[in-house]
């Protein structure tokens, strides 16, 4: 008999599951912030999609969520942002406003937070 490589007669299938939990979040821009400013938006200055008051910021699963916002309908960079989830007096979004750049009052604000509970499932067939 020749020589041969042997091997394992295995095959698996996976099922992956991603399950996303999006949560949104509106604001105006309470005034003008001009270059070198921030805006800070504490979670009591929101509005749900119920147009409801929020009263809570979602907190991130670690590895698998994600925020974006937007600012007059446009995406920002996420290096201008920081976001601290939490209930009434503790979450907040901050905005920083770069030199040359402006947020007119009334502006609006959209907060979007994502959070995926992935699963999976593996057969292993021998």
């Amino acid at each position: 008999m020749p020589l041969q490589i042997m091997k394992l007669a295995i095959s698996a299938t996976s099922t992956i599951s991603t399950f996303p939990t999006v949560e949104r979040f509106f604001t105006e821009a309470a005034e003008q912030v001009t270059g070198d400013g921030t805006l800070t938006i504490a979670v009591e200055d929101f509005w749900t999609d119920t147009g409801a008051a929020a009263d809570t910021l979602p907190e991130l699963t670690a590895d698998n969520s994600y925020i974006n916002v937007y600012i007059n309908g446009v995406l920002q960079m996420d290096d201008l942002i920081a976001y601290t989830p939490g209930a009434t007096g503790v979450g907040q979004l901050v905005i920083t406003v770069p030199t040359g750049s402006t947020i007119e009052a009334a502006s609006p604000v959209v907060l979007v937070v994502t959070n995926f509970a992935p699963t999976s499932d593996t057969t292993i067939i021998t």
